[in-house]
């Protein structure tokens, strides 16, 4: 059944697809609070010192470049083909995005979603029942206001958009998908993210002894920065374990696609994979390893490493990089009727309803960008975009609704 205009969305997370959403729907006419626990892209400018794998054209859409030149005629988007780095793209796309009138109104940066429910119901009640889906969500929040203040309220919606994404929590770097031994007491001192060791992080990392864990483009793209950081900075030392790659006749430990699209990614892998199989100085590569324990003696300010695998043994590290990856958490959505997958950990969809987002069998609530896939393939902002438009086109009941190859805009 479809929500009529002027019903009240919540947008939750305020990265690219999470914009996105909330101009799709300020566009057809809905109320929309989009809310965002830090920053407006916080999670793109955590790497933003990174080049991102796809061209600007794959990552904006034509409302986005619409409400943007709507907003300022002598606005100059950047050339579709172009290859901007994650805090390019935030700088000149994601941030005047939502500060464009369609957006900012409903804009609540600093305010965190801490749990959603259904007006009047608990979870167990009207399961499979079409009339769930007439009690409003209700969502409670928690906002940093003025002078550091913390409030927590309620708010209301007639329906829920999440997007906030796999950011939520890494995975482990154990042997076995669980932690290492130590590593949770250690976690604090581990960098799970991309670092920027050649800008604002260059003292952490330059002259030390590093471990850096991991096989898929993080840790390949960690691994580049750092080789170039060792290359201005001899006393930097670069131990990179991979639990793949035991086979030295293997071009490398990171995945290459013969003919991949993305010629970045393609160039970042290549150049990783050279450094772990040649003879490149100050990296050392340990395939077919894994961490058995790690230990962080604040006392030394150094971590004891326990390997095993075909290079077992123990080391000891300054500091310690784990890119291994990250997965989506269900405390939102714990007191909904939303399931999950067992393997890849992705919210379930209903039944003959793939290739629309995720429809959930809690009725008007979707999940959407790289959370609907869990630990699954990388997710592309181009495969969020038309995860948009399905799911207005099932929120407006219109199976032919696409603003994006309808709406002619000017200068797009």
């Amino acid at each position: 059944m479809a929500i009529e205009t002027p019903a009240r969305i919540a947008v939750l997370g305020a990265g690219p697809l999470g914009l996105e959403a909330a101009l799709y729907a300020r566009y057809l006419g809905y109320n929309v609070d989009l809310y965002e626990r830090g920053r407006v892209a916080d999670n793109v400018r955590h790497w933003g010192h990174v080049r991102m794998f796809t061209p600007f054209g794959h990552n904006r859409s034509t409302l986005g470049l619409g409400a943007l030149k709507a907003q300022d005629p002598h606005w100059v988007p950047p050339d579709d083909d172009a290859t901007l780095t994650g805090r390019e793209f935030a700088e000149r796309y994601l941030v005047p995005l939502a500060q464009s009138d369609l957006i900012v109104d409903g804009l609540h940066e600093q305010t965190e979603v801490l749990a959603i429910g259904r007006a009047g119901l608990l979870k167990g009640q009207l399961a499979d029942d079409e009339q769930r889906g007439e009690h409003d969500f209700r969502i409670l929040l928690r906002a940093i206001e003025d002078q550091g203040h913390v409030r927590e309220y309620f708010a209301t919606a007639d329906a829920v958009i999440d997007t906030t994404g796999t950011y939520g929590r890494h995975n482990w770097l154990g042997p076995d998908g669980v932690p290492a031994i130590g590593e949770l007491s250690a976690a604090a001192e581990i960098e799970y993210r991309l670092p920027d060791v050649l800008g604002a992080d260059h003292d952490r990392y330059a002259s030390r002894n590093i471990l850096l864990v991991g096989d898929g483009d993080s840790a390949a793209a960690s691994l580049v920065n750092l080789a170039e950081l060792a290359a201005t900075t001899p006393d930097t030392w670069i131990t990179w374990v991979t639990r793949g790659h035991a086979d030295e006749s293997l071009p490398g430990p990171v995945p290459v696609l013969q003919d991949d699209p993305l010629p970045e990614r393609r160039r970042v892998a290549l150049q990783a994979n050279g450094l772990a199989v040649g003879d490149a100085n100050h990296i050392t590569h340990f395939g077919g390893t894994a961490v058995e324990s790690i230990v962080w003696h604040p006392d030394l300010e150094r971590f004891v490493v326990e390997l095993v695998g075909k290079h077992p043994g123990q080391l000891e590290f300054d500091r310690a990089i784990a890119n291994v990856g990250y997965r989506s958490t269900d405390e939102l959505f714990a007191e909904l009727h939303v399931e999950r997958c067992g393997r890849s950990g992705a919210p379930r969809t209903l039944a003959g309803e793939q290739g629309h987002g995720v429809i959930t069998a809690e009725p008007d609530y979707y999940v959407l960008g790289a959370k609907s896939g869990g630990r699954n393939e990388p997710f592309q902002i181009a495969q969020g975009l038309e995860q948009v438009r399905a799911v207005f086109a099932i929120i407006g009941d219109r199976a032919d609704l696409d603003l994006y190859a309808n709406v002619v805009l000017d200068g797009s």
